[in-house]
């Protein structure tokens, strides 16, 4: 599994921004084999966490047209900068664990 961690200085969140932040998660998660989609923001910082099954989903991502307009707006409107990191995972527990 694989983890995608965006994080963000956040310049303006509008309306278009909050109606596209949920397209992407949608899209993410029903077309993309997203298994978990995670966001936070505090102050002007905003923290996503994206795990994936495998490289090749989170690359069909990134190449999505919606997405790249979304990336787009990103960088011209919403933020003031941003990164990510894509990690893959080797190990994970829970507390209770996941029952079949």
């Amino acid at each position: 599994m694989y983890l995608v961690i965006f994080r963000a200085t956040i310049r303006n969140l509008d309306a278009e921004y909050h109606q596209t932040a949920a397209r992407m998660r949608e899209l993410a998660l029903n077309e993309f084999g997203c298994i978990e989609f995670h966001s936070v923001t505090e102050g002007n910082n905003e923290v996503s966490l994206s795990y994936w099954p495998d490289a090749a989903s989170i690359q069909a991502w990134k190449a999505h047209p919606e997405h790249q307009r979304a990336q787009q707006l990103g960088r011209e409107r919403w933020y003031v900068s941003y990164s990510v990191e894509v990690a893959r995972i080797e190990r994970g527990y829970r507390n209770p664990p996941l029952t079949v």
